[in-house]
């Protein structure tokens, strides 16, 4: 059953078209890469299923609740209590992190859950605790963002986006922001949540990771997908465009 999808899905920058009559299905539990070169569309897509963009046409569907209508042509959003029940079953990992600078680790992890859902303090902190302890932060919480590293700051971002215990979880390229040495500890956070069968969408231009990861791939270029396949199938791909973009990946290796 699909708790993801998008039907022709039209997004333009001014005059630039950015993401062209995009359609696509996701199951409960599959775990999807979005791959393509920078300016793609791919990152634009995954702001467009957050809400962070608005669609200028299409539709898109989130757990069977119509989060936006095509209406002769134009986009129409649902209600603010649909949106609202939507963004609690969703989750976001910003390449950039963007921890509130001002506030603990802990009371990053606790905000939405305790502000926006309601939870009572002491139950969002305990899931805080938690998570913090399986993504081997357990000495941080009362530290500032500041105070950590790229690697950690990235860990934090990963738990408040899992203290909603979301149905699907999005990453945005997440490791992009940082250092070499440190995406694999990244990497490895992410490879662990695979046990919670939890449906994520990930964009990534970490190919070998993707291949390892996900059950689809979705390879993106010049707004459109131009494949929708196994990792197998997508490595030896026969599609002129594929085979360029892997062969950069190749040669980079």
């Amino acid at each position: 059953m699909s708790i993801l999808e998008v039907k022709n899905l039209v997004k333009n920058f001014d005059n630039l078209q950015v993401l062209k009559d995009i359609s696509l299905k996701v199951d409960n539990k599959e775990i999807i890469s979005i791959i393509g070169s920078s300016g793609s569309g791919k990152s634009t897509l995954l702001r467009c299923l957050n809400r962070l963009e608005t669609v200028d046409s299409g539709e898109i569907i989130v757990d069977g609740d119509i989060m936006v209508s095509d209406i002769n042509g134009k986009s129409v959003y649902a209600n603010e209590a649909v949106l609202k029940k939507i963004r609690m079953i969703t989750g976001l990992v910003f390449q950039n992190f963007n921890l509130f600078p001002h506030y603990n680790v802990l009371r990053n992890i606790t905000e939405a859950p305790v502000f926006v859902a309601g939870i009572p303090k002491e139950e969002a902190e305990k899931t805080a605790f938690e998570l913090l302890d399986k993504l081997g932060l357990k000495d941080k919480a009362e530290a500032l963002p500041y105070q950590l590293s790229g690697g950690q700051s990235q860990r934090v971002s990963i738990a408040r986006a899992l203290a909603l215990k979301p149905k699907i979880l999005f990453f945005d390229e997440p490791t992009s922001a940082l250092d070499p040495e440190l995406t694999g500890e990244v990497l490895k956070v992410i490879r662990s949540l695979t046990s919670l069968d939890m449906t994520m969408i990930i964009v990534t231009h970490e190919m070998g990771f993707a291949r390892d990861i996900s059950n689809r791939m979705i390879f993106m270029d010049q707004g459109v997908i131009v494949e929708d396949t196994t990792p197998a199938e997508l490595f030896n791909s026969s599609n002129e465009r594929t085979k360029a973009f892997l062969g950069k990946f190749h040669e980079a290796m």
